[in-house]
């Protein structure tokens, strides 16, 4: 395999996290998803809303009350997708010690990410058609549906007036929204970036694409092992929705202005597998480029990564292709978690979620458990955690790739 050279090393300005939000299957809020996932607590459950098939298993945010959280009149106007955006941001930019009503909105980034924008309107609004005619489709069909009204939607919730954009790359559009945003930050198009993902994918329709491509697994009889990553008998991903959101900013104006910082975002990478529509490239070589790349961003070197928040999505395929990229380039064998054990595949807000907990890991000294993982891949050489390990974490990565062969590789590191 022809291998990428990565560029030599710099050091970028730092960029501060500032804030976390989150809305997981593990629950509505930071403390209550990183709580989740430090148990290894599965959320994977049959879904009373699917067909009761191999589309059945999905995990779940717990509790979503729109109305409670974002007033009746706001919700009803909103795809699920988008909801649980602006919750999670709200919870970012407080946690962050942010008002938007005070802050130069001009300066304020919002770059989030989605795969599929908002499937369930389409698909509630489809049935409207089909059954009453178009006289009697929403007015509202594409202003909930379409991905951009994710950032659009946000800045009109906090008064944001900067850039703003949505970006999809598949699975890894919340990791690809967040190094896009650090590069707006060092190119000072803004001052505060609100960047993560969001998702709501589970949909009758949705679910049935991903069965008939053979991609979800088949472990009905036990949801709680459903989602398995890189263990011998994983069959597949298990479908879960969210949205993780970061406020991020330069390190130097955070500390101007006395904000606490979780973890820096010390370096990203963008790649193409240019391979296969779906499958990932047989040797990883889009992922390693991607990550030798990031670590060359961040001015750090293979032995500094002490943990990796793997893509680790319990498929056959891309989990041994990962497990093998994470040998080659990190051969000292870092501490190794898939948090999707816990939470599902959230696809396009994955990365973004994933970056929290790997913020959130670098800050309190912690790596989570791969939940459903029994007995390791013999096929499969890492330093997989299966309990919460307590562990000083000067450096960790988080991975994430997507169909059509795109990867975005995160670099966090302690303040």
């Amino acid at each position: 395999m022809k291998r990428s050279v990565a560029p030599a090393r710099r050091t970028a300005p730092g960029i501060a996290v500032t804030g976390i939000g989150l809305v997981t299957p593990g629950g509505i809020g930071t403390e209550a998803s990183w709580r989740a996932v430090c148990a290894g607590r599965p959320a994977a459950a049959l879904d009373p809303a699917l067909p009761p098939s191999d589309t059945g298993v999905t995990c779940r945010v717990p509790g979503f009350d729109a109305e409670a959280l974002l007033g009746g009149r706001k919700a009803h106007r909103l795809d699920r997708f988008t909801q649980f955006a602006l919750v999670a941001a709200a919870e970012a930019v407080a946690d962050a010690g942010l008002d938007p009503a005070s802050w130069d909105g001009a300066r304020v980034a919002v770059v989030l990410g989605c795969a599929d924008g908002g499937p369930e309107t389409v698909e509630a609004q489809h049935q409207v058609l089909l059954r009453h005619g178009p006289a009697r489709v929403s007015p509202l069909l594409l202003p909930m549906q379409l991905p951009n009204m994710l950032a659009g939607q946000t800045s009109i919730e906090l008064g944001a007036t900067g850039p703003n954009l949505v970006v999809a790359t598949a699975c890894a559009s919340g990791a690809t929204a967040i190094g896009i945003a650090r590069d707006l930050l060092l190119l000072d198009r803004c001052d505060i970036a609100l960047a993560g993902g969001s998702e709501a994918m589970i949909t009758p329709l949705v679910m049935a694409g991903f069965a008939q491509m053979g991609a979800l697994s088949r472990c009905a009889g036990d949801p709680a092992r459903a989602s398995r990553p890189f263990d011998i008998d994983r069959d597949g991903f298990v479908a879960g929705e969210g949205s993780g959101v970061l406020v991020l900013e330069r390190a130097r104006d955070a500390r101007a202005r006395g904000a606490r910082a979780h973890a820096l975002l010390a370096g990203h990478a963008l790649s193409a597998d240019a391979h296969h529509m779906t499958s990932p490239h047989p040797e990883g070589a889009g992922a390693e480029a991607a990550l030798r790349t990031a670590l060359a961003d961040a001015g750090a070197g293979p032995q500094d990564v002490r943990h990796v928040n793997a893509h680790g999505t319990s498929t056959r395929l891309n989990d041994l292709v990962e497990a093998q990229v994470l040998c080659r380039v990190l051969p000292h064998a870092p501490l190794v978690t898939s948090t999707k054990g816990v939470t599902g595949h959230l696809l396009g807000a994955a990365g973004a979620v994933e970056a929290a907990f790997t913020v959130l890991s670098v800050e309190h000294s912690l790596v989570p458990p791969t939940a459903g993982l029994a007995t390791l891949d013999p096929k499969i050489h890492i330093n997989a955690a299966t309990a919460s390990v307590p562990l000083d974490i000067p450096l960790a990565v988080s991975n994430s790739f997507g169909f059509g062969g795109q990867n975005a590789v995160l670099a966090f590191a302690a303040t």
